[in-house]
């Protein structure tokens, strides 16, 4: 299998994906980016990156029940596949591993 490489919206998308669990849906990730991040976000562009991330094979899709608050409009839910959450857990090590490398930031006593 080829090495996956992220752009860090496409990250930032599958983190939340896992994060939010059964609330994962397009909406509900733009809400979390503008509300935890302070960012503004389009909400076409993070269905984009969903459907890239989904075409990638690192999340999947269900269509979730019909609501009123949405008029009867059904929520299309994502979840991480095995094959994601791979990629975040290596993603994080590395992550990590570059950041002990700034001495500024190393904890003292850690």
């Amino acid at each position: 299998m080829a090495k996956e490489y992220l752009g860090e919206f496409e990250e930032l998308i599958l983190t939340l994906v896992a994060g939010l669990q059964d609330d994962a849906y397009g909406a509900a990730i733009a809400e979390e980016i503008e509300t935890r991040l302070k960012r503004d976000v389009n909400l076409s562009a993070v269905h984009v990156t969903l459907y890239r991330l989904e075409d990638k094979g690192l999340i999947k899709s269900v269509m979730g029940g019909e609501t009123k608050e949405r008029g009867g409009r059904r929520k299309r839910i994502y979840t991480v596949t095995s094959a994601g959450m791979a990629l975040l857990r290596a993603m994080k090590e590395m992550r990590l591993d570059l950041w002990k490398m700034v001495p500024q930031l190393k904890m003292i006593g850690g």
